[in-house]
């Protein structure tokens, strides 16, 4: 699909459909040299009320496709989206070859031009996504190849085009998020994982390290590995650097959880909807595709994706319950439940990043089901004691509808971790069980400014709509792109 932003007015378009906005039951000013007679402006009153309503109208040689965007005096970036995401689905789906898109003209006063024009090009690079490659008889690709947006001065066509660059590098992060976290355990191994970043850091010339086992157990992380030890494949730690700051700035460092399947190990989970357990790794697959929309745009900041990756199986060689394992940070650990697993591979992740002298750290991880208790399929939980970097992350929320919400980490929690034979329980038993979780990790975190966001309700959808989400993407994205701004100043 190629994109392009060029001055435009509806009745001279040569595109197989016009998109046209309507504002309650009033059709866009601009439209008014196409529809001379009125008769598109007596449609608007078949369209629906609802924002992101949509309603095809045929013309000789074309089509109109008209949009609700509500009330124009209350229009905001969240209703914009839900009309591009409505716009984009119905035209992909449809038999047009190309199209003008008006929206971003309609919205650029309540939204902003550049961040229109992004919210536009990032929603149509979502909805022609496909995940098709093992099916022997796939669906038909989106006949839909151009799409233009439109802007009403030359003036603007420079602000559109770093907002059509910023959805679109958006839009290839979320999808390669979301084709990670879809591939099946069998193929998406820790060994593919890093085969992939390798692959992403030659297409952007970054660096990529990727630590054996050998090199991990020279570091002492013996918490990572007692997870990995189960399986037949082999652990990595893969780190991907990305440079677009100055070498004198401190990176910020992200830690995605890779567990590419989770069998709960020993403490073996329910055989009911294991097959989802495929999506504990989207924690990792959420850093590359941050670390590919960031690049895509050359972000001027420094980033450094972490990612601690294995498999949690059940075998005679596989932890047990009660085994008491030693991390890189000496601390000892013991483990009561297998399928706590992810925590354990992250506290060595966490404890090797000091090593980047980290501005911050942020760890992303399907961590917990106590979390989908708590705030359900909505919003990621967020975890920090930093009052600045919280109100941060929730504004990069805001902004792009990504939601979080900030769960206390207090340290009266610390008291349900306690072992009577290690340093602490992997486990704090049933009562706040994402808290206890959070509280775990902070152990590990002393020597930086660090948050948590446990995506577990929100990584993946389950039933009929199964599959990757590509979230958080959108709120790590805008996060970096708000502290790039903020350095400029």
């Amino acid at each position: 699909m190629e994109f392009s932003i060029n001055l435009s007015v509806p009745e001279k378009t040569a595109a197989d459909c016009l998109v046209l906005p309507v504002f309650g039951t009033q059709l866009v000013a601009l439209a008014a040299g196409l529809d001379k007679d009125g008769w598109l402006a007596e449609t608007c009153n078949e369209l629906g009320d609802s924002v992101g309503s949509t309603l095809y109208i045929p013309l000789p040689g074309r089509r109109v496709l008209l949009v609700q965007l509500g009330d124009e005096q209350k229009l905001n970036a969240d209703a914009l989206r839900k009309a591009a995401l409505a716009v984009a689905k119905a035209l992909v789906a449809g038999k047009s070859i190309s199209a003008d898109i008006f929206l971003a003209i309609g919205a650029a006063k309540a939204v902003g031009l550049k961040d229109a024009v992004a919210i536009i090009a990032q929603a149509f690079v979502y909805e022609s996504y496909r995940f098709v490659q093992f099916k022997s008889e796939p669906e038909a690709a989106p006949v839909l190849t151009a799409v233009n947006i439109a802007v009403s001065k030359k003036s603007e066509v420079e602000k559109a085009e770093q907002g059509l660059q910023a959805g679109v590098a958006l839009g290839h992060g979320i999808n390669l998020t979301r084709d990670l976290g879809n591939l099946p355990g069998n193929i998406c191994t820790p060994t593919y994982l890093a085969n992939a970043a390798h692959l992403l850091a030659a297409s952007y010339k970054m660096k990529c390290t990727v630590l054996e086992r050998p090199e991990m157990e020279a570091l002492g992380m013996g918490s990572f590995l007692s997870v990995a030890q189960g399986s037949i494949e082999p652990p990595k730690l893969i780190c991907l650097e990305y440079q677009g700051g100055k070498k004198s700035e401190k990176p910020v460092v992200l830690v995605g959880k890779g567990i590419t399947f989770d069998s709960g190990g020993i403490s073996l989970k329910p055989g009911a909807e294991m097959d989802e357990m495929k999506f504990d790794m989207c924690g990792a697959a959420t850093v590359m595709g941050v670390i590919r929309a960031i690049a895509e745009q050359g972000l001027p900041i420094n980033v450094v994706g972490v990612i601690p990756t294995c498999e949690n199986m059940p075998s005679s060689n596989a932890v047990k319950p009660g085994d008491i394992v030693t991390s890189m940070s000496g601390q000892t650990i013991e483990i009561l439940n297998t399928d706590a697993e992810g925590r354990l591979i992250l506290c060595d992740a966490l404890t090797y990043v000091a090593r980047y002298e980290p501005e911050l750290v942020i760890d992303i991880a399907t961590l917990t089901g106590a979390i989908i208790i708590g705030l359900g399929h909505v919003a990621s939980g967020l975890f920090t004691t930093n009052d600045q970097l919280a109100d941060d992350l929730i504004k990069a929320s805001r902004e792009t509808g990504d939601k979080t919400w900030r769960m206390p980490l207090w340290d009266d929690y610390q008291e349900q971790l306690k072992s009577n034979f290690a340093d602490m329980a992997n486990i704090g038993g049933r009562a706040a069980g994402s808290i206890t979780a959070a509280a775990f990790l902070s152990r590990f975190t002393k020597e930086y400014t660090w948050a948590h966001l446990d995506i577990a309700g929100v990584a993946h959808k389950s039933g009929a709509a199964k599959g990757a989400t590509g979230r958080p993407v959108p709120l790590l994205v805008e996060f970096l792109s708000q502290r790039a701004a903020a350095k400029k100043k």
